[in-house]
């Protein structure tokens, strides 16, 4: 009959387990807690960043139990390393909210390509035209490519006119980041929003109220 497994081997791996998830999460966070710190004596601040001088750990650690905060490690590579008494979960929350409202503010610039041909009529021409305008005011930069087909790449000068011609329509509203290149058998040109310019119209509407009635 088979033995009764041994206590000690369920102690062995409950430990191991308990050190290894223990070791991931400090290797998960960016500081040392608590008895993680290893110097012997620290330059410790108080819950609301006042400086309390230089003590030793144990001293730190008793102060951390006393007003039931975390001792942190702020700074490990400082002689010696600078420590904070404070609530460590509620300081990763609060880091956490302050990354997702700062990449919630973040503006994503995308770049749209809008394809033309040398024979591009006018009634596509326009069609295209009001997508560009549209992709330009909601911020996004545009990238005007220009295929060329059979012996169309003989007559290059059509495209660079038709590049021109797009780029004109759109007059001051845009900046030009790469001006017409060709890149095998399509000409490139990539487009940008124009800077706004502060207070656009109002001198002209100002001077146009202050000129006398006829």
């Amino acid at each position: 009959m088979q033995g009764s497994p041994d206590p000690c081997f369920f102690s062995k791996e409950l430990t191991i387990a308990t050190n290894f998830r223990d070791r991931r999460q400090r290797e998960e966070r960016a500081h040392r807690l608590n008895r993680e710190i290893m110097a012997p004596e620290v330059r410790l601040n108080g819950p609301d960043n006042e400086p309390l001088g230089i003590v030793s750990l144990q001293e730190a650690l008793r102060m951390a139990g006393e007003l039931d905060v975390d001792l942190v490690e702020i700074a490990a590579t400082a002689t010696p390393p600078v420590c904070r008494l404070m609530d460590y979960g509620k300081f990763k929350y609060q880091e956490q909210k302050k990354a997702a409202e700062a990449k919630a503010k973040q503006t994503v610039i995308e770049i749209k390509e809008v394809k033309f041909r040398p024979g591009t009529g006018d009634g596509d021409y326009n069609i295209k035209m009001r997508n560009i305008r549209r992709f330009l005011d909601d911020g996004d930069k545009c990238k005007i490519t220009l295929r060329f087909r059979g012996r169309e790449i003989t007559h290059q000068e059509l495209g660079l006119a038709l590049l021109n011609r797009i780029r004109d329509d759109l007059g001051d509203s845009i900046v030009v980041e790469q001006f017409p290149k060709l890149e095998g058998r399509q000409m490139i040109m990539m487009i940008a929003p124009g800077k706004k310019k502060a207070g656009g119209g109002a001198p002209k509407a100002a001077e146009a109220a202050a000129q006398p009635a006829p």
